[in-house]
């Protein structure tokens, strides 16, 4: 039996893709690197954006076109979407939410046989098993490690609490010994990923506690963690994140808009002010750390005034980068029954705008590179034979090694390099040497 699996999105994504490849070859499965043929075809979907969306659309009738005998599984984000579910029908054999995966021969058995499940028999089969299931990591020295599923947040645009359910977080311990066997096989990046990693709470532990422990954890490796919601990203997170030198030197979180207003509309708990304040209190407590974040803009009832309150708090707040989005309506979400009256120039326009403004701060913020030997993870080698890679602030390096050198002794290690230029969003430099 063969399996393949297309993953669409995000990190948690990638990782719920990873636990799924495990689990499946626990049962005699073997992965294909592509899906003619095989048995089996899971798509971990996004529904975050309708490009995502059309790509799933896209792929499901390729695959019922040309491996007609594949059962196809749907999970993540349009699992349950009951439009989704009409436009698919007779075409996807399950629509399966992540956490039903140990159940998921049970589940396809049943819904091959009859072609639905009911609600009860879903929510019997429902749990969080699948985060027990230790992955087929894809990568050597990188790896994701979610610390839970779910959102309790219900952001106005977000279809995340309604694919993925209310949070639920796993045991301290369980993350600890993942993160412990990791970097005994010489991992050297560790990504904490929840829907708000932030509210992690697990008996005594909460978020800050846990980065502690792993970062009371010997070895030679980075901790970063993503996504980190501004209305409750606390000073006790804040001191921690400054204390260790494990905790990479970058920090996600997510403003939307800069209109208090908007925010309002977004539900998103907290003011334009206090996000400013947040920012700065970080910045003081650790130097130098790089600001990433995210904003939609053309949000519903969005004008040019309050745009015009998040282009300045961009030049304000001279982000490092920023993921900048033209809002999509999303089905089932609280803002799909608003007039989305921002009509596609307006959205693409303001986009432009903070694309520009980026660029400049982009580039201020990497001018401090220049000229200095700065520890980057090598990645990988791209196709004209330059090696890239990561900093600890998340800048992208792209930079030349000795010819005589192999592509093992430099990918998925830490090695020093020399920044020669600096981009808007990316460094140039020379190799130097391994990092001990």
């Amino acid at each position: 039996m063969q399996y393949h699996i297309i993953t669409i999105g995000c990190q948690m994504n990638k990782a719920d893709s990873e636990r799924v490849a495990a689990f499946l070859e626990s049962r005699n499965y073997t992965y294909k690197k592509d899906w003619l043929g095989v048995d089996l075809v899971i798509l971990t979907t996004c529904g975050i954006r309708q490009s995502a969306e059309d790509r799933v659309y896209g792929l499901v009738n390729q695959i019922r076109k040309n491996n007609p005998k594949a059962a196809v599984v749907i999970t993540g984000c349009l699992a349950k979407r009951e439009d989704v579910m009409r436009r698919l029908k007779g075409r996807v054999d399950l629509f399966m939410p992540i956490n039903e995966l140990p159940n998921i021969f049970a589940l396809l058995k049943d819904c091959r046989q009859d072609g639905t499940l009911s609600s009860e028999e879903v929510r019997a089969l429902s749990g969080e098993k699948y985060l027990t299931i230790t992955p087929r990591y894809e990568s050597d020295f990188s790896a994701f490690v979610p610390i839970g599923n779910g959102c309790n947040n219900f952001c106005s645009y977000c279809v995340v609490p309604y694919a993925r359910g209310r949070e639920v977080y796993r045991p301290a311990t369980d993350i600890v010994n993942e993160v412990k066997a990791l970097v005994k096989r010489g991992c050297k990046e560790i990504t904490l990923i929840a829907q708000n990693v932030n509210s992690y709470k697990s008996a005594r532990t909460d978020f800050p506690k846990l980065l502690s422990r792993l970062s009371a954890i010997e070895g030679q490796f980075w901790i970063r963690f993503s996504s980190s919601h501004p209305k409750d990203l606390s000073d006790e997170l804040i001191k921690v994140i400054s204390s260790s030198e494990k905790i990479c030197n970058h920090l996600h979180v997510a403003v939307q808009s800069g209109d208090d207003e908007i925010l309002e509309a977004m539900n998103r708990k907290y003011t334009a002010a206090h996000f400013v304040s947040l920012i700065n209190k970080i910045r003081k407590a650790k130097p130098g750390i790089a600001i990433t974040t995210d904003a939609i803009v053309g949000f519903p009832g969005e004008t040019h005034k309050q745009f015009l309150k998040t282009a300045k708090l961009f030049r304000d707040l001279k982000f490092d980068m920023a993921y900048t989005a033209r809002y999509s309506p999303r089905p089932g979400t609280v803002s799909w029954k608003m007039k989305d009256n921002v009509s596609r120039e307006d959205k693409r326009t303001r986009e432009e705008t903070l694309t520009a403004i980026l660029a400049k701060t982009g580039l201020a913020a990497n001018k401090a590179y220049l000229k200095k030997e700065i520890t980057v993870l090598a990645e990988g080698k791209n196709r004209k034979g330059n090696y890239y890679g990561k900093t600890s602030s998340f800048k992208t390096v792209i930079f030349q090694a000795p010819a005589e050198m192999r592509a093992e002794e430099v990918v998925g290690n830490f090695v020093q390099v020399k920044i020669k230029q600096v981009h808007d969003f990316g460094l140039e430099g020379e190799y130097v040497k391994k990092r001990n």
